[in-house]
């Protein structure tokens, strides 16, 4: 492998390819290829961990970066990609370190050596030791940040009960990392697959939000007024587009997903940040035909998904 190989642009990465950019770039180089809104990045190969020498390939990765984008020193977020993350057996969410609104080429490198570091923290090793893990190797995704007004998480399935007939969407105000970090009480939503309504909508308190700071070139905490506290960050149109790409995501793999997304502040986009395969109630032996449920699976072949039995 040539130097400039330790650094893949995602749109060169398919989901077949784990062993050498890990599961989480290796998922975003599917979507991307999938045509599904991805920010662009790069996959700090597995190859690269055993390296020295990966300052010029990273360099010229991220330039082409800043090139593609329009900006010089762009803002990324620098994210683990171990062997065996984000797989259906085993997802690593959270495990591993992750830095947000990263600027400028010395920043990123360090940044790429923290994520390495992570690979052998307790927290990672016990992981690993629990689900019987011996493949090693890590990989680092090296992703262009957007700006969220608002972000969040999505099961394409409910996470409480196994429905597969529903998607569960949690949203707060700003980046997602507070969100998936726990840092707040989000809104919460659970929309039919089949009829494609909103059944249920809890509106979290949302305290604080997590944004950028540009001129730091860093991301600051602040509190959210009592008036956007009060209201739901996202608009019915905005919640059946995320359901929506759920869908298709779900679809695309073939079976359910635990999505990251984000909608752009300025141009009110929608992005998909990373998808992994959900392993809880996916990894279940789901049940067998009968005369009590045969419409239950048969909307699971229409929805992608299984639907509950009525009782």
């Amino acid at each position: 492998m040539t130097v400039a190989r330790y650094a893949i642009p995602f749109d060169e990465l398919r989901a077949d390819q784990t062993e050498l950019v890990g599961g989480k770039c290796a998922n975003l180089g599917e979507l991307t290829g999938a045509g599904f809104p991805v920010p662009p990045g790069f996959a700090v190969t597995t190859a690269a961990h055993e390296r020295d020498d990966i300052d010029e390939a990273v360099a010229e990765a991220y330039a082409r970066l800043g090139a593609l984008v329009g900006k010089q020193d762009p803002p990324v977020a620098v994210r683990s990609s171990a062997i065996a993350e984000d797989m259906p057996d085993a997802s690593f969410a959270g495990v591993q370190d992750t830095y947000l609104w990263i600027c400028g080429l010395e920043a990123v490198l360090d940044g790429i050596r923290r994520c390495w570091a992570s690979f052998h923290n307790p927290e990672a090793v016990a992981y690993r030791a629990e689900h019987g893990i011996t493949r090693a190797g890590m990989s680092v995704a090296v992703q262009y940040m957007i700006d969220a007004r608002v972000a969040g998480v999505m099961f394409t399935l409910n996470p409480v009960s196994g429905d597969r007939s529903s998607i569960a969407i949690d949203a707060s105000y700003g980046l997602g990392s507070s969100v998936v970090g726990g840092e707040v009480t989000p809104d919460s939503f659970l929309v039919s697959k089949v009829t494609r309504e909103i059944v249920r909508r809890q509106i979290g308190a949302k305290a604080t939000e997590v944004v950028a700071d540009p001129a730091a070139a860093t991301t600051v905490t602040r509190d959210v007024s009592g008036e956007r506290q009060a209201v739901a960050c996202l608009s019915d149109e905005e919640l059946a587009r995320v359901a929506e790409i759920g869908r298709r995501i779900e679809t695309h793999y073939g079976r359910p997903q635990d999505v990251e997304w984000a909608i752009d502040r300025r141009l009110g986009e929608l992005f998909i940040l990373q998808s992994r395969p959900e392993t809880v109630w996916s990894n279940k032996p789901r049940p067998q035909a009968t005369a009590g449920n045969a419409m239950a699976l048969i909307t699971a072949t229409m929805t992608g998904g299984l639907a509950k039995p009525k009782e």
